[in-house]
């Protein structure tokens, strides 16, 4: 009962403070008019969402920092605490930007990459000098673990950043990013604190209470997306911005990292490498064959323009994430 307590109660805490603080900020930015400037390129259903409030990501981040301080989070989960904050700043900034100057442009490219790598190469650092997590990863079905050695450090970089970026290019619909890191960050709750309780059983008391703590961690950022999905569920009363997308991505990050499951996320997070592939592939086909291999990308720009509802990609893509997660579940050794 206990350890149901442990995940509940994070879960509850955050999405009651979202519940709480999301009219506040919305009408906040309404004041702000801080409103989300739409693509003239992308499809047309989505100009009627022109000036809707953005900068939602606040929700989510009050709905993280609140309860981990509840919980007293510490050790690698106050520092995924700190990564998701981090990438939100730049975020934030990214957003801020595109406001003051009325177009769909933040942040400049040079501005991001340095801004993501930074934040990326001192968790990899963090995470492979860590007694804890150190420079090995799981591997599913036999339960063992691999050491990456020194080419850890550069993995994990490229895993943040790719992360980071896929729940940005995922936040193209409403409730898309929300629902989807919802029920990842709820499979990481179940799943971290199985390794918790295995490390327990294996005698290492200090590698499963940092475990248990991670998956205090995740259960507070899927009650976090749990409760911003309220505010952003079709009709989106406001957008989370790359404030919030790029809060998933590092809570997301920081999770995949510290548990060691590099070798689990692109399975449970199928729909995100769905989103960064089919950018790669578009951009690359037009550059080299000046042909679209998409109606638009990221894919479920895509789906839009074949005809599908908003609500039902949105839907589609949730119930490919849940079946993925269930997928993970059954790979554990």
């Amino acid at each position: 009962m206990e350890e149901f307590k442990d995940i509940i109660l994070p879960v509850l805490a955050a999405f009651i403070i979202c519940l709480f603080t999301g009219p506040f900020i919305i009408k906040a930015m309404q004041k702000l008019k801080f409103g989300q400037q739409v693509r003239d390129d992308g499809p047309k259903s989505h100009l009627s969402k022109q000036n809707t409030p953005t900068i939602g990501g606040l929700i989510i981040l009050a709905g993280i920092l609140v309860p981990a301080l509840i919980f007293r989070l510490n050790g690698m989960a106050m520092i995924a605490c700190l990564v998701a904050f981090a990438y939100g700043i730049v975020g934030f900034l990214d957003d801020f930007i595109k406001i003051v100057k009325k177009r769909s442009l933040g942040l400049k490219a040079y501005q991001k990459i340095i801004g993501q790598f930074g934040i990326a190469l001192i968790t990899a650092l963090y995470a492979y000098y860590s007694p804890e997590i150190g420079s090995s990863i799981y591997l599913p079905f036999s339960g063992g673990e691999f050491d990456l050695g020194w080419a850890y450090i550069p993995v994990a970089i490229f895993v943040i950043i790719a992360l980071v970026n896929a729940s940005n290019l995922t936040d193209g619909l409403d409730g898309l990013d929300s629902g989807v890191s919802l029920i990842i960050m709820s499979t990481f709750t179940i799943i971290i604190t199985y390794l918790s309780a295995r490390a327990f059983s294996a005698g290492d008391s200090v590698y499963g209470e940092q475990l248990k703590m991670l998956a205090t961690f995740c259960a507070i950022a899927a009650g976090a997306a749990l409760g911003f999905l309220r505010f952003n569920i079709y009709p989106a009363r406001i957008f989370m911005g790359d404030t919030g997308s790029f809060i998933l991505g590092g809570a997301l990050a920081a999770a995949t990292l510290f548990s060691r499951l590099m070798l689990l996320i692109p399975i449970m997070g199928g729909v995100l490498v769905a989103s960064c592939v089919s950018v790669i592939l578009q951009v690359g086909s037009y550059k080299l064959r000046k042909k679209r291999v998409f109606l638009m990308a990221p894919l479920h720009h895509h789906f839009e323009l074949k005809g599908y509802p908003e609500t039902k990609v949105t839907g589609m893509y949730m119930i490919v994430t849940l079946v993925l997660c269930m997928l993970s579940l059954l790979m554990l050794g």
